[in-house]
């Protein structure tokens, strides 16, 4: 684990992080890394009939690949981003676009629950620290979710508001024009290196956590800690 803080302090036999570097926020991506994030079942749904088997495993990371891509542009409501993303990666297999994919999917994300191993030391975190959320949906969409999660968020801050996705800087500066933050403000959670890591790396972000669920490679170079929990996370903040 690299070290991005100092240690002195104990608490129960726990490191805790010095006064110095305690966080002022802790924030979060959400879709995936708090919220269980899967649209295997609603997208075999809609191919049904239209993709040999053997083409699945493909067509999901060709299909991620252009949910990505889309959000790398001007702001567009995240309901059109999954339409545009599957009508893409359907062109790419040969299937013909499909009307209404989109509003399908978005159903399909508002249904989506917390991952079991969120809630308990989400809320430890949340009485100790201020949560916010940073997440690549519309403000419709977190309206749903964030109650999903059991803990009280001091901002919730969606690509909706900030007019720009991540990995778009644009998200990122929002985030800290609205908290008149800076990067070293933050301790950063998030299970995708792409949209979180990477950027924030670049713009001055160093308090990085991967949840790894593994959605992407862990790779070194980008000075962020790799978990398997929160639990983890609250550990090392001496909770």
């Amino acid at each position: 684990m690299n070290g991005l803080w100092t240690y002195g302090h104990t608490k129960n036999g726990r490191l805790m992080a010095d006064s110095n570097s305690r966080p002022k926020y802790i924030s979060f991506d959400i879709y995936g890394t708090l919220i269980n994030w899967d649209t295997d079942f609603t997208t075999r749904q809609l191919l049904a009939g239209r993709l040999p088997d053997e083409q699945w495993p493909a067509f999901k990371k060709v299909f991620r690949g252009y949910r990505f891509d889309e959000v790398l542009g001007d702001y567009k409501p995240y309901e059109q981003i999954l339409q545009n993303s599957f009508d893409r990666v359907c062109k790419f297999f040969g299937i013909g676009s499909t009307p209404g994919a989109g509003a399908v999917f978005a159903e399909a994300v508002r249904g989506f629950s917390a991952h079991d191993d969120v809630p308990a030391p989400l809320k430890l975190m949340g009485d100790n620290y201020k949560l916010v959320a940073l997440s690549n949906a519309d403000d419709s969409f977190l309206d749903i979710s964030i109650p999903k999660l059991g803990a009280d968020y001091h901002a919730v801050l969606t690509a909706e508001q900030a007019q720009a996705y991540k990995p778009r800087y644009q998200a990122f500066e929002f985030m800290l024009d609205t908290l008149n933050a800076r990067p070293e403000d933050f301790l950063h959670i998030a299970s995708h290196t792409r949209y979180d890591m990477h950027p924030m790396h670049d713009m001055g972000f160093r308090n990085l956590w991967v949840l790894d669920r593994g959605y992407d490679p862990i790779t070194g170079g980008y000075d962020y800690n790799s978990v398997k929990s929160l639990d983890e996370i609250n550990h090392y903040l001496g909770l």
